[in-house]
């Protein structure tokens, strides 16, 4: 069994809501709600855990993940062609958390037994040789089964403090290895208690205190 096909099920259980997958992703609810809504005779890119009224279960919002860090390089098309094409050739059900995918930044491709081969599901499952650039899946450990959000920026440097875990405080966001709640930590500093203060109450380190305080601010605000 490869590791996101979870036998837990709240891995597919309904967990959130539109508009806090939004805010978890870092994109604006219209953007998300584009990829999970069918439309006319294009396919939603993913299956929703609910759609009357649509909820996202942790499984979908590691999808949508994956599918916020493909749109910052491939076209919305080549996803959903990729998302297509990997169904039908690897009966996946969940293609974008499949650890054979990858994208060289104009396709997404899928890894074959050959290490050096890739197939490009984008353009209709044709082989070729291109770098590998993974970078969002390096974000999902599924060891433990948790996503590390991109707090800041969609990059290799972004530091791994803040985690959302499918058994952890209900699937909401924490500080890595705490289970303390990046909310709580947010609302007493906006209740003006120094970050200094708080470190040293919960027993965490002043990055930590300002990466849940980063992530806490609405999407769009000034780091």
């Amino acid at each position: 069994m490869l590791p996101y096909e979870s036998n837990d099920p709240l891995f597919d259980a309904p967990a959130y809501s539109l508009a806090s997958a939004a805010r978890y992703l870092r994109i604006q609810p219209g953007t998300l709600r584009e990829w999970c809504i069918a439309k006319r005779d294009l396919p939603a890119l993913i299956l929703t855990a609910n759609v009357q009224p649509l909820e996202l279960s942790f499984a979908n919002l590691l999808e949508c993940h994956v599918i916020r860090a493909l749109r910052e390089r491939l076209s919305l098309e080549s996803v959903r062609n990729g998302i297509v094409t990997a169904k039908s050739m690897y009966d996946t059900i969940h293609p974008l958390l499949d650890p054979r995918a990858r994208t060289d930044g104009a396709s997404l491709l899928f890894q074959t037994s050959d290490e050096h081969e890739l197939v490009d599901v984008s353009h209709g499952g044709q082989v070729v040789m291109r770098p590998i650039v993974s970078m969002f899946l390096q974000r999902i450990s599924w060891d433990d089964t948790k996503l590390f959000p991109f707090v800041k920026d969609a990059s290799p440097d972004e530091p791994k403090i803040v985690s959302i875990g499918l058994r952890i405080a209900s699937g909401r966001s924490v500080i890595d290895g705490t289970g303390i709640s990046t909310a709580i930590i947010a609302s007493r500093f906006s209740a003006r208690e120094h970050p200094l203060v708080l470190a040293k109450e919960y027993g965490l380190t002043e990055e930590q205190v300002y990466e849940a305080i980063r992530w806490e601010r609405p999407y769009g605000a000034a780091a």
